[in-house]
């Protein structure tokens, strides 16, 4: 059931629209992702190196 779909003189246009939409979307979510990755390593290496957050619940002595 597929229905064919004309898009006109500007079909060009719209599908360079779209995949440039979609590169962009997938540029952003592959960025997120990575800075993401990049975060948790760097506070790891705070964690092992002894820094604590603030908010963190502190030992009682």
């Amino acid at each position: 059931m597929s229905v064919p779909v004309d898009l006109g003189p500007h079909a060009g246009f719209i599908v360079a629209a779209y995949a440039i939409a979609l590169a962009v979307v997938a540029g952003l979510v592959a960025w997120i992702v990575l800075d993401h990755r990049a975060q948790l390593r760097i506070l790891a290496d705070l964690e092992r190196a002894g820094v604590t957050r603030r908010s963190a619940a502190r030992e009682e002595v």
